[in-house]
């Protein structure tokens, strides 16, 4: 098994207070997440850290910059207890195609769907990505995502951890494998409650995260 997912394109660190998260990132690692921008109607911000190559970290949260949004915030950010490792993304060459694919093999990753975010230069990106929603549990099946013309997060100059490994526990280990397997990725998966896991190197020396 890879000890770093085939395609991926970001792990999503969600929590209820997103400065005091990049924080004790920060003071874990050495390394300070920088902010990567809001996401307009949703009440989230993100802070990011590159993990190595096309991949990197996003630490998501609510933004108290925003007006309450009329539906729940993205990855269940307002009803999580602490931060979590909530789920991640993978980025495939052809989206669509993609999609098709996993479809034929009995695995529906959902509609593709338009989404921005306004970064501190000002600078919009525009992405599309299917179902990403894990309600505040953690969700070990990736969503997928299309970053078209925008300037990829991991391009932008980001501070870097480099990854060193990630996994996770489910009831079903055979089960996940296969719905990975239908949308063209891996991970490693022991069996037990649902959690991720991922290390990363730092100044400090490797750093664990769950």
């Amino acid at each position: 098994m890879n000890a770093i997912p085939p395609l991926l394109d970001h792990l999503v660190l969600a929590t209820p207070d997103l400065g005091a998260t990049v924080a004790d990132f920060a003071r874990r690692t050495g390394v300070t997440p920088v902010p990567g921008g809001s996401h307009p109607a949703l009440g989230t911000r993100n802070h990011l850290v590159g993990l190595g190559g096309r991949s990197y970290l996003e630490i998501i949260g609510p933004d108290p910059e925003q007006p309450e949004p009329t539906g729940p915030r993205p990855f269940g950010v307002g009803r999580l207890a602490g931060p979590t490792v909530l789920t991640w993304a993978i980025s495939p060459p052809d989206l669509d195609a993609a999609i098709a694919r996993a479809r034929a093999r009995g695995v529906d990753p959902g509609a593709p769907r338009e989404m921005s975010r306004r970064t501190p230069d000002g600078t919009v990106l525009r992405w599309r990505l299917t179902g990403t929603d894990a309600g505040g549990a953690p969700d070990p099946v990736p969503f997928l995502i299309d970053w078209g013309d925008s300037r990829h997060p991991a391009a932008s100059g980001l501070p870097v951890a480099p990854l060193l490994a990630v996994s996770a526990s489910v009831p079903d280990p055979e089960a996940v494998r296969l719905r990975l397997a239908a949308l063209g990725t891996s991970l490693d998966l022991a069996e037990g409650p649902t959690a991720f896991t991922f290390t990363v190197h730092t100044p400090h020396g490797p750093v664990v995260f769950d």
